[in-house]
């Protein structure tokens, strides 16, 4: 509890409460309760501001009796002022937090939180098309276009029912959107696009709907990094009974699937 007269324990006291914050802030189960913590923390900022200012005010008060640890008085003197001024500059950079907090707060206010849209079980993700290094000429669309042109340029490769054959055939279906942690993510209308600049690759994706729980999964024709669909415009199907076909396609699966 605050003492109110107690610099030093009322100073350590903030200090915890800030890093228990910090932490319990880390993650928010319901998102309303934004609010009432940007609230609280508009008031502790302009608390703490008040502090800064009493903290310079208090330098220059007792300036006359500063002194160095070898009794200089003249740089006792100066070290008091600098400080000062440095709090001071301090308590004006807040003036800017206050201000933006305070706006961050009243938008926040406007928001009516829904819960979120849970997406059925039985929904999962097919990749449509998976494209890197010199075959991901969406990455220019992106920067050029958008997002948006990217995705209606990249449905051009779903054949609809046929490609959903493909990506169940050779597993590229999946129950979360795949993305690794420097990926970015844009949903459309009916397609999710993901992107990475740095790795030079390019995904789209769509859901697909199960009618009923499936049995054994499909037989895996082609191997690919975890999370990665091969870039294909045709199904890919081997036959079971073909003793001679490879299980390494020769066809497009396997374009832009190195780094």
């Amino acid at each position: 509890m605050p003492t109110f007269d107690n610099p030093l324990t009322d100073a350590e006291e903030a200090n915890n409460a800030l890093r228990g914050l910090a932490h319990a802030t880390r993650t928010f189960e319901n998102p309303a309760d934004t609010y009432a913590v940007i609230g609280d923390l508009l008031g502790g900022v302009r608390s703490l501001r008040q502090v800064l200012h009493q903290l310079a005010a208090a330098h220059i008060t007792h300036s006359r009796t500063a002194h160095t640890d070898t009794g200089d008085t003249q740089a006792g003197l100066r070290a008091a002022i600098a400080a000062a001024d440095e709090l001071h500059a301090d308590s004006l950079l807040f003036d800017r937090v206050e201000t933006h907090l305070d706006a961050a707060s009243q938008h926040s206010g406007t928001i009516a939180w829904h819960p979120a849209a849970e997406r059925p079980a039985s929904s999962r993700w097919v990749n449509v098309v998976f494209l890197q290094g010199h075959d991901a000429d969406e990455l220019a669309i992106i920067d050029r276009d958008g997002t948006d042109a990217a995705i209606a340029h990249l449905s051009g490769y779903d054949f609809g029912d046929e490609t959903t054959q493909a990506a169940l055939v050779n597993g590229y279906v999946y129950d979360q959107i795949p993305t690794g942690a420097l990926d970015r993510i844009a949903a459309g209308e009916a397609y999710t696009l993901t992107y990475n600049h740095d790795l030079g690759h390019v995904s789209l994706l769509r859901t697909y709907s199960v009618a009923e729980p499936e049995s054994d999964p499909p037989r895996l024709i082609t191997s690919h990094p975890v999370g990665r669909a091969a870039t294909r415009k045709s199904p890919v199907v081997v036959d079971e009974d073909d003793s001679f076909a490879s299980s390494h396609s020769s066809s497009p699966v396997s374009r832009g699937r190195s780094l």
